[in-house]
């Protein structure tokens, strides 16, 4: 099946959902409110749906507003999917009444309330991050203890803002880290916003030295481009790599967005040392094992972000969210520092990780 139909088939399916909730809130509307609540639902869609092909047209701040208004109504369309399919599974159960969702303003009030305490509840716990702690002992040598922080998924770009970002790094410096590692996707999905609001120069404010790895946005931004930001920012790109830093080694797995990435084994050259792995996409966590590996941080799945997504994460990914071992080597699956699209939480969290490594 050609990508074509693929996409054809999936929007088609996006605009039957998207009508299925704009009737709904017609049904629901009290008489002379229908036109009103189902046109701005409908107005509100339709920034979604022009962002992806039109957004790097707009002028900056134009797009920065069509982008968090747009990705926000994706989230309002879920939560409106969930209450209007329960709704109508309990009306064919009989557990309530056919009219209840017809031209009634307190039910509609009702949906809309409960879909506006659930952005507004998830936007405030997204903005706390939390500090996940670990401290490991190992038996080979080091040449001192060492304090790494380790963070992925930031998506800067048009949601995560410069200052948010200054934030984030100031979160960083306070842990006094020997070592910052980010584990791909910094980058959302376009350069513009970061070149243009030079939030490299945000970077270049870590005390200590900071490594990364690609993820899936760095390709989608432009993989030269994103390199160059690297560069820019002061930060040491591990693709395909290992670097050494005070008796560690540290690995970094180019994303699986490459097809023609290195196995594992043929990256690392020095294995009797204490070895972390970066690898953005928990996709392949056995490799880290057999490569006789100590320790990988990986990100990419947000942990679905918001609920019930992160049920669906649960059940693609061997580990979608939190600390696993494998024989002697531990994983962290981080479910980001920042966030993708609309910057609501629900059920999950933003968080970066301090790990304590000594002997």
């Amino acid at each position: 099946m050609s990508r074509t139909v693929i996409f054809i088939a999936v929007l088609a399916f996006a605009l039957g959902l998207t009508g299925y909730a704009c009737w709904h809130l017609w049904r629901i509307a009290p008489h002379g409110w229908k036109l009103v609540v189902a046109g701005l639902f409908m107005l509100w869609a339709v920034t979604f749906f022009l962002e992806f092909p039109y957004l790097e047209r707009f002028p900056l701040k134009a797009a920065t507003v069509m982008y968090n208004v747009g990705n926000t109504w994706l989230i309002a369309f879920m939560y409106l999917l969930i209450l209007f399919f329960l709704a109508d599974i309990a009306t064919l159960c009989h557990l309530l009444p056919k009219t209840l969702l017809k031209d009634n303003a307190a039910a509609l009030l009702a949906v809309l309330g409960a879909v506006t305490l659930i952005l507004a509840g998830g936007g405030i716990h997204y903005h706390h991050k939390y500090r996940e702690e670990m401290t490991i002992r190992t038996d080979k040598p080091l040449e001192k203890p060492l304090t790494i922080v380790m963070a992925s998924d930031l998506h800067i770009g048009y949601h995560n803002r410069r200052p948010e970002l200054a934030r984030w790094v100031d979160l960083i410096n306070a842990e006094d880290p020997d070592l910052v590692l980010f584990g791909g996707d910094i980058i959302d999905r376009s350069l513009r916003p970061l070149t243009e609001g030079g939030y490299a120069e945000e970077f270049r404010r870590l005390k200590a030295p900071a490594m990364a790895v690609l993820g899936n946005h760095e390709y989608i931004s432009g993989v030269e481009a994103s390199e160059s930001f690297y560069r820019e920012a002061g930060i040491r790109l591990l693709k395909d790599s290992a670097a050494h830093f005070k008796g560690i080694e540290i690995i970094g797995r180019n994303d699986l967005s490459n097809p023609c990435r290195a196995a594992l084994w043929e990256i690392s050259a020095h294995p009797e040392g204490y070895t972390i792995v970066l690898d953005h996409q928990p996709s392949s966590l056995g490799d880290a094992r057999e490569a006789g590996a100590d320790f990988q941080f990986s990100g990419h799945t947000h942990h679905g972000q918001v609920w019930p997504i992160s049920w669906v994460t649960d059940l693609l990914f061997e580990k979608a969210w939190g600390h696993l071992q494998k024989g002697d080597t531990q994983y962290y699956i981080s479910s980001g520092l920042g966030i993708w699209g609309a910057k609501v939480r629900v059920g999950t969290r933003s968080e970066y990780l301090v790990l304590h490594l000594t002997n």
